[in-house]
């Protein structure tokens, strides 16, 4: 099973004198299990094994965070992982567009609001992403950028054959430098001569299964995690594409007329695409995302998001949930403001065969007050 590429963190001195002049008021913290408060010592690579597959048990999913001195309010709860890999400048300006129009308040091209809670923000350009990755040849990675439109980073590639430039989902662990590959097209006529003019799936699958490289899925290897999945052929990616998520492969040439692929998602969902959709090796990158506290609410309308008021908290005329003198919603299936039911999602309102259970318990009360008559 092929695995992202430990982060190398040295010693910490270092990282606090670079932080340090940088910001006095912050500081790179030890790295931390996710389930525990105990330091655990960062984890060393090897930097020369920067294309070789790691097992899962040789994985260490500690990793470092950093925090800041509550000289504010906004400061004190503040965290960050820890990405000085990033590109500290701008974006490559050919390849955006900035966000303007109604779309950043939510609205449609009516004017009407059809997403609400979003609105303001700080000004941005959209990053035109390449999610077909067609092109064939090597691709080397210039630099790995911060991307706000999105959880995961982004590389910047340019094609060794045409010097053309695009933008790319980087992979957990995928630096300035590297070289990446997409198969989509076909195998290339020196990999086919590498392996003595005969087709090795062993070989081939050790030559082009490498973190960052686009392969249709029937060359990927039952158990190898990868990530921007397609569903159709020559079709865009539209599944793990945000930080730190991968699906698994689980077998090849399954499903009818033998042209599907069972991939697992993260969820525990199986789906079944075609076998000649696109799927990049490894894991998307910035997996410790979601481990971030933005410490402020001010830091989250920076992000266009606008806060969101529970219904319960409304008056009766704003929500079918407001009004009366506690916080109950007076015995009511959730609904959502206009009174649509049931406004939860299948987690807890979902039965088997897709049935809804508060439509079936509404259903059952109002022919049980048929019955006998009561209102």
């Amino acid at each position: 099973m092929l695995q992202s590429r430990v982060p190398l963190y040295r010693a910490s001195s270092s990282c606090r004198c670079i932080v340090a002049s940088l910001r006095s008021y912050s500081t790179a913290g030890t790295a931390v299990h996710p389930q525990s408060d105990n330091p655990v010592q960062p984890a060393v690579s090897n930097n020369n094994a920067t294309h070789a597959p790691h097992s899962s048990s040789r994985v260490d999913h500690s990793f470092r965070i950093r925090t800041y001195k509550p000289q504010t309010p906004g400061l004190r709860h503040l965290k960050r992982p820890v990405n000085d890999h990033l590109w500290k400048g701008g974006p490559f300006r050919p390849l955006t567009f900035p966000k303007t129009g109604h779309g950043k308040g939510g609205r449609n091209a009516s004017g009407r609001i059809t997403v609400r809670h979003r609105g303001g923000g700080h000004r941005r350009r959209i990053r035109t992403v390449d999610f077909f990755r067609m092109a064939p040849g090597k691709h080397i990675v210039d630099r790995i950028e911060y991307d706000p439109n999105r959880s995961a980073h982004i590389a910047l590639v340019t094609r060794e054959a045409t010097q053309r430039k695009s933008y790319i989902i980087a992979a957990e662990g995928m630096r300035a430098g590297d070289v990446v590959q997409s198969y989509l097209s076909g195998i290339p006529d020196d990999l086919l001569k590498s392996m003595g003019g005969v087709m090795d799936p062993g070989m081939l699958a050790a030559k082009t299964a490498i973190r960052g490289n686009c392969l249709p899925l029937h060359m990927v290897p039952v158990g190898t995690q990868v990530f921007n999945i397609g569903s159709r052929r020559l079709g865009p990616a539209v599944f793990c594409r945000s930080a730190g998520t991968f699906a698994t492969v689980v077998s090849q040439d399954e499903g009818r007329k033998q042209e599907e692929t069972i991939v697992r998602l993260q969820s525990g969902e199986v789906r079944r695409v075609s076998k000649h959709a696109c799927a990049t090796i490894g894991v998307a990158s910035n997996p410790h995302w979601h481990f971030r506290q933005l410490g402020k609410a001010g830091r989250h309308r920076w992000l266009n998001v606008r806060p969101t008021v529970r219904g319960v908290a409304m008056n009766s005329v704003d929500h079918p949930h407001g009004g009366g003198r506690g916080k109950s919603k007076g015995n009511r299936i959730p609904t959502s403001p206009w009174g649509r039911t049931p406004a939860k999602s299948g987690f807890k309102t979902r039965r088997k065969r897709n049935v809804n259970k508060w439509v079936v318990h509404e259903r059952e009360r109002n022919q049980g007050k048929r019955r006998t008559g009561n209102k």
